[in-house]
Formats: C-alpha cells, structure tokens, sequence
C-alpha cells in the first residue's frame, strides 16, 4: 500500500502530495484536510474512496460558488446546473452545504429580483414570469410579489413621470401591468384606446 511521505504548501489553496517519496498529485487544501491526509498514513481503498468523494464535493462547491458570484440562482437554478457538471450526489451536498451557509435562499432571491424588476417600472405578471422562468418555486414567487407595493401604485408614478397618454398605456401594458390596473392608472378615457 502506498503511504503519503510528504505534503507540501503549493500555489492557489493547493498542497503537493507525495507517496513513498515520489511526488504523486496536487489537492486542494480543504479536500487535503476533509480527507484526513498526513504525512505516515497509508492510502488504503477506504482512504482513496474518501479522498475522491472529497475531490467530488470540492468541484461542486467551486461550480456552485463560480455560478454565484455574479448572480443568485434558485436551488433548482443552480442544481440543474450542478447537475451537468458534476454527479448528483456531490451536487445535492453542495446545494445542502450552500443552504446552510446562507448563499443559497430561494425566498430571499426571489423577492430580491421582484424588487430589482419593480424598481425598473415592471409590473407583476412580467416579474411573476420572471420568477418562474428562473426555476423558482410557485409560492415562492407568489409570495415575492405579494410583498412588493401594490401594482397600482407604481403604475400611477409611471404615469406620473411619463404622463397620462395612450404610449404611457402601450408602454404599462408591454412592462406586464395588468389591464385593469393600467385603466385605473390611466383614468377611463384611455379604456378603449389602441
């Protein structure tokens, strides 16, 4: 059986590893130490099997993180996108570790994007399909848009701002405010215009 003579700091968060004084593969500092390498133990099948389901979980963790960093992403999101990169139980682990941390929380990022959509002059059925179109779960988004100001009420600052027209209803109806919300915000002289 191989044993580990040697584990030396490398660049990046990595250490090289060697085995019988032969220099062997360079890990990731976390796999290295979730994995229970030392200098002196013997890397029997157990140890190896540990070692690669380290190594797995590591790669989701790095997938999952690098997905992150620009954008939040549902738990389906960001599975689905595990899930081709890696294998379904490492990917399922890193969801759980994610959720845990904090990093991965549906409601949070689904009303966060609802008030990022509402902020932009959208109205509730373009930021509900939104929401949906990024694989978040349907109470989820009902809930995100039940917490933003009521509809109406940004629609009349629209209106406000662009003034009372029909390419203020045009542009209300194509921003995915309701219909009856766009007559009220409108007054009934715009009802029945093009």
């Amino acid at each position: 059986m191989p044993r580990v003579t040697a584990i030396r700091p490398g660049l990046r968060g990595q250490v090289a590893v060697e085995l019988d004084g032969v220099p062997w593969r360079t890990l990731p500092v976390d796999v290295a130490a979730r994995s229970g390498l030392s200098e002196g133990r013997v890397l029997d099948r157990p140890a190896l099997r540990e070692l690669r389901r380290e190594l797995r979980r590591s790669a989701a963790l790095s997938v999952a993180t690098r997905a992150l960093r620009t954008r939040d992403l549902s738990r389906q999101a960001l599975g689905d996108r595990l899930r081709a990169s890696v294998d379904a139980t490492a990917a399922e682990a890193a969801l759980e570790t994610l959720e845990r941390a904090g990093l991965v929380d549906d409601a949070r990022s689904a009303r966060s994007r609802a008030e990022s959509l509402a902020a932009r002059g959208y109205g509730d059925g373009a930021i509900r399909l939104d929401l949906l179109c990024r694989s978040f779960d349907d109470e989820v988004v009902r809930s995100s848009v039940e917490a933003l100001e009521p509809e109406l009420e940004r629609a009349l600052q629209l209106v406000e701002r662009r003034g009372a027209s029909p390419k203020t209803a045009r542009f209300l109806a194509g921003k995915g405010f309701d219909e009856e919300t766009v007559e009220s915000a409108l007054g009934a002289r715009f009802a029945n215009d093009p």
